[in-house]
C-alpha cells in the first residue's frame, strides 16, 4: 500500500507534458472503444456493446481512465477487456438483470467438490492455476481490479447425505469477493471454452440444480447491500400514467374476453407493468370501476347518435343456433340499430340457450324498439334477422305496416350449401364415395402405413384423412374438410396404389379392389373437384357478402350474379343444370322479401343509360310478380290517402328517371386501396341525391329513402370463444351478467366505431393459413398417372 501511494506521489508531481500525454492516450482509447460500440449496435461488432457503454474518468480536467458501465446495473468495471467483462458479468449470472439463453453450463455427472482453504492473488495478472478452473476473476463481479480471489479446489467431500439425491451440478471456477461494489460472484463454468489439456475443478451445492437460483438472489443481495443503487425504471408523471392504464383498460375490454381479467395478476405481468413504470391493475377495479365508467362514456355517445337519427334498423344476430343446449356464439344474441348515415351502434344481449321460441324472439325485438323510441314507433322502419322471417319477424310486420322485416343473406347463401348437400345426388355420391375412401385408408393399417409415408414424401406431413362424425353427414362444414383433405392428399393417395402393400392388400380385400377403380376413374376426381369448387363458389360469396355489408337493393343482383357463376360452372364440370337451378330457385323464395325490387328500381345507383342518355329505373329486370310486388310495398308504407300519388310518382320516376351527372355522380366508383376493388366512391349518395335533389317527388322520397338504406345482413359484431365460456361461467349470476352486459356494450361500441366486424379467432387462424396453389396440378397429375396405368 506503501509503495503504491507513493507511486501515485510520483505520477502527481510529473511534468504537465506528461500529464497530457497519458491524458491523449486515455481520451484516444476512450474513443477507440466508442468507434467500436457504435459499430456493433448497428450489428458490425459483439453482443456485448449493447450492454457495455465506455465511460470517461476525468481528474483536474484531464482524462485519467477508460471504464465500462453496464446499462442494466450501473456497474462500473475496466475497460482493459470488454469480452472478459462481458463474459463474467453477463454470461455467467452476476448481472441481476441480464438473462442470457445459453447461459447455463452444460450438466456434468456428479464429481463433488468443497471450498478448499482460500489461495489469495494479487494484480490483475492471472497464473495458470486460476486459468486451470476456468475464466475468472473480480471484474467480473461490478468490483474493477482490487478483488481478493479465491481458488476453488478438488478435495473428498464430507459425508453429508446421500450423493444420489443430488439433482446436478454446476462446474466453477471461482468465488470473488469485496472489491469496488461488485459483491460476491460465483461465476459459472464455460465449458466450451476450456481448453482440453486442463483440468475442470466442479462445486456441488447440497441442493443440487435447484440451489443455483438461490445462490444468484443471494449474491444480487450481498451486491445491493455493498453498493445500494436502485434498479433503472422510467419515470411517468400522473397524466402519463393514468392515460396508459387508460389505453390498457381499452384493449382489455375491446378483446372481449380473449384478455382474462386474472391474467392481469399474472406475476409476469405486474413485473412487466413495474419494469415500464406502471403501477399494477387489480381485476376487481378493470371490471368494476373502470367498467362502470367506459361503459357510460359508451352508452351516452350511443345514445346521442341515435337521437340524431330521423329513423333506424334494428338488426339482430344471433338467433340461428347450432348447438342447441349449449353455451356458444350461436346462443348470445346481439341486437344493434343500423343508422341511415351508414354506422352503427350496439343495444344490448340477449343470453339464450338450447331451442328459442318464435314468439319469445318477437317479444324480444319489440321490447328492444319501445325501449328506444317509446311512443315514436314509426321511428323504426324494419329489422333484419338470421331466423324467423316466417313467423316473427312477418308477424311484426304484418302488425305494424310501416316496417320492412327481411332475412339475412349471409344466412341465405350458407342455407343454399345445406340445400345443395340435401337435394343434389350429386353431392350424395360424392359424399359416399369420399366416406369410403376416407374409412379404408384410415382403417387399414398396411393402406394408413402406406398413405403417411407418400405424405411424408409429397407434404411433409402426414395424418388422418378427416371424417364427419355421424350425426355430421350433412352439415357442410366436416364434409367440406373431408373433401378438402382427399384433394389436397391426391397426389399421395394415387401413389398408394403403386405401392406393394397395397398389392397384397387387394389381393386379400375385395373392397380394396373396388377402392383401388373407384380412385383411378377420373369421373370420380372430376364430381369430387366440381362439389368442392360449389361450394367454395358460394361460400365465397357468403363470406364477401359478410364484409361487405350490402343494402337491400343489391340482394336481386346478389342472387343473379350467383346464377350466372352456377351456369359457368355446370358448363365447366359438364353439369345438368335443371336440378341445381331448382335448388337456387327454392332457396331464392324463401329468402326474398318485395323490399329487394323496390329498393332495387328505386336505388339510384342501379340506374341503367338508355338510348337516348336517360338513366331510368331498371324495370326491365324484374319478373311481373316483381313488379307487382313494388307496387304493393310502396303503397303499404304510405297512409291511405297518399297511396295513388306516390303510384303517380313511381310511374314519373319510372319514365323520367334522374339527370345524368346525379346519376353518374352517385355511380361513380373508385379502387379500395386495402382490397383493390372498385367500389362506389359515396356509398351515401344514394340516399341523399333522394332527400337533396329529387324534392318533387313528395310521397315516393320518403319511401326511398328509408328503403335504400336498409341493411340486407345481420348484426355484424362477434365474440370469442373465451368470453362465452366466461358468460357460462357466471350464467347464474346476477352481478356477472350484469358486468357481461357492459363489457360485451363497451367491446362492441369500440369495434363498430373502428369498422373492424372481423373475429379475432379467424385473425389468429390467419397465421396458419396456407394457400395451396397447386392443387389443380396434383389433380393433373392424377388423371396423367391414372391414364398411363
Amino acid at each position: 500500500m506503501e509503495a503504491k501511494n507513493n507511486t501515485a506521489a510520483a505520477i502527481s508531481t510529473q511534468q504537465p507534458s506528461n500529464v497530457e500525454t497519458e491524458a491523449k492516450g486515455v481520451q484516444k482509447r476512450y474513443e477507440g472503444l466508442v468507434m467500436v460500440r457504435t459499430k456493433a449496435i448497428k450489428g458490425k461488432g459483439a453482443w456485448y456493446w449493447s450492454h457495455l457503454e465506455p465511460i470517461l474518468v476525468s481528474d483536474s480536467g484531464f482524462p485519467k481512465a477508460v471504464k465500462l458501465r453496464c446499462g442494466l446495473c450501473d456497474s462500473v468495471f475496466s475497460a482493459s477487456n470488454p469480452s472478459r467483462t462481458a463474459t463474467e458479468h453477463l454470461k455467467r449470472g452476476t448481472c441481476p438483470n441480464f438473462n442470457s439463453p445459453g447461459a447455463t453450463a452444460p450438466v456434468q455427472s456428479p464429481a463433488p467438490l468443497s471450498l478448499a482453504s482460500p489461495k489469495k492473488h494479487s494484480g490483475r495478472k492471472r497464473n495458470a492455476s486460476s486459468t486451470s478452473g476456468g475464466r475468472g476473476n473480480g471484474s467480473g463481479s461490478g468490483g474493477g481490479n482490487n478483488c481478493n480471489e479465491y481458488q476453488v479446489q478438488a478435495v473428498q467431500p464430507l459425508a453429508i447425505g446421500d450423493g444420489a439425491r443430488i439433482l446436478g451440478e454446476v462446474g466453477y471456477s471461482s468465488v470473488a469477493v469485496g472489491g469496488g461494489g461488485g459483491g460476491m460472484a460465483v461465476q459459472q463454468d464455460q465449458h466450451y471454452d476450456q481448453k482440453p489439456q486442463l483440468q475442470q475443478q466442479h462445486l456441488v451445492l447440497s441442493g443440487g440444480k435447484e440451489d443455483l437460483g438461490a445462490l444468484a438472489m443471494f449474491e444480487d443481495s450481498v451486491k445491493k447491500l455493498k453498493s445500494p443503487k436502485a434498479l433503472p425504471c422510467l419515470s411517468l408523471n400522473k397524466v402519463q400514467v393514468d392515460s396508459a392504464l387508460d389505453n390498457l383498460a381499452d384493449w382489455v375490454y375491446d378483446s372481449c374476453g380473449l384478455v382474462s381479467f386474472s391474467s392481469l395478476e399474472h406475476p409476469k405481468f405486474k413485473a412487466f407493468l413495474n419494469q415500464v413504470g406502471l403501477p399494477s391493475v387489480s381485476r376487481k377495479e378493470l371490471a368494476g370501476e373502470r367498467l362502470d365508467v367506459k361503459y357510460a362514456e359508451a352508452k351516452a355517445e350511443s345514445e346521442v347518435k341515435i337521437r340524431d337519427a330521423m329513423f333506424f334498423q334494428i338488426g339482430s344476430d344471433g338467433w340461428k343456433a347450432k348447438n342447441y343446449g349449449h353455451v356458444g356464439e350461436e346462443n348470445l344474441v346481439k341486437l344493434g340499430l343500423n343508422l341511415p348515415n351508414g354506422t352503427s351502434v350496439f343495444r344490448r344481449a340477449v343470453f339464450t340457450s338450447g331451442y328459442v321460441p318464435s314468439k319469445y324472439a318477437e317479444e324480444v325485438l319489440w321490447e328492444v324498439i319501445l325501449d328506444i323510441c317509446g311512443n315514436n314507433v314509426r321511428q323504426c322502419v324494419g329489422i333484419v334477422a338470421d331466423r324467423f322471417k316466417s313467423k316473427a319477424l312477418k308477424n311484426l310486420e304484418n302488425q305494424h305496416h310501416w316496417m320492412v322485416n327481411l332475412t339475412c343473406q349471409f344466412q341465405g347463401f350458407n342455407s343454399l350449401i345445406k340445400d345443395f348437400m340435401k337435394e343434389l345426388p350429386l353431392f350424395k355420391k360424392v359424399i359416399e364415395n369420399c366416406l369410403k375412401l376416407a374409412n379404408f385408408v384410415n382403417g387399414k393399417s398396411q393402406v394408413r402405413s402406406s398413405f403417411h409415408k407418400f405424405q411424408l414424401q409429397e407434404y411433409g406431413h402426414a395424418g388422418l384423412l378427416r371424417v364427419p362424425f355421424h350425426g355430421e353427414r350433412l352439415s357442410f362444414g366436416p364434409v367440406c374438410t373431408m373433401v378438402e383433405d382427399i384433394l389436397s392428399s391426391a397426389r399421395a393417395l394415387q401413389l398408394v396404389l403403386l405401392d406393394d402393400s397395397y398389392k397384397l392388400v387387394s389381393m386379400e380385400e375385395p373392397f380394396a379392389q373396388e377402392i383401388e377403380e373407384m380412385m383411378r376413374n377420373p369421373h370420380f376426381w372430376n364430381e369430387l373437384e366440381a362439389i368442392h369448387s360449389l361450394v367454395k363458389l358460394v361460400k365465397g360469396m357468403a363470406e364477401e357478402i359478410e364484409v361487405e355489408k350490402p343494402h337491400v337493393g343489391q340482394c336481386l343482383p346478389l342472387w343473379e350474379d350467383l346464377r350466372v357463376k352456377v351456369r359457368d360452372w355446370c358448363s365447366k364440370f359438364h353439369i345438368i343444370q335443371a336440378p341445381i337451378e331448382r335448388v337456387i330457385e327454392r332457396r331464392f323464395r324463401k329468402n326474398y322479401h318485395p323490399a329487394w325490387a323496390a329498393a332495387f328500381v328505386l336505388d339510384p345507383l342501379y340506374l341503367i343509360r338508355d338510348i337516348s342518355g336517360k338513366y331510368l329505373p331498371p324495370f326491365k329486370c324484374l319478373t311481373p310478380e316483381q313488379e307487382k310486388d313494388v307496387d304493393k310495398l310502396i303503397t303499404r308504407l304510405v297512409s291511405r290517402e297518399e297511396a295513388h300519388i306516390i303510384l303517380m310518382e313511381l310511374m314519373k320516376w319510372r319514365t323520367e328517371g334522374l339527370d345524368p351527372v346525379y346519376a353518374q355522380a352517385v355511380q361513380l366508383k373508385q379502387r379500395d386501396p386495402t382490397t383493390g376493388k372498385m367500389k362506389i366512391a359515396n356509398p351515401q349518395s344514394s340516399r341523399l341525391v333522394w332527400e337533396t335533389y329529387l324534392t318533387e317527388f313528395k310521397a315516393l322520397r320518403k319511401v326511398a329513402v328509408r328503403l335504400i338504406f336498409l341493411h340486407a345482413t345481420s348484426f355484424g359484431f362477434k365474440c370469442n370463444a373465451s368470453f362465452l365460456r366466461w358468460i357460462s361461467a357466471n350464467a347464474h349470476s346476477r352481478a356477472g351478467m350484469d358486468r357481461a352486459q357492459k363489457l360485451i356494450f363497451v367491446a362492441a361500441h369500440s369495434k363498430l366505431q373502428r369498422q373492424d366486424f372481423a373475429h379475432d379467432d379467424n385473425k389468429d387462424a390467419e397465421f396458419s393459413i396456407v394457400e395451396n396453389g397447386g392443387e389443380d396440378n396434383a389433380l393433373n397429375e392424377v388423371f396423367v398417372d391414372a391414364s398411363s396405368q
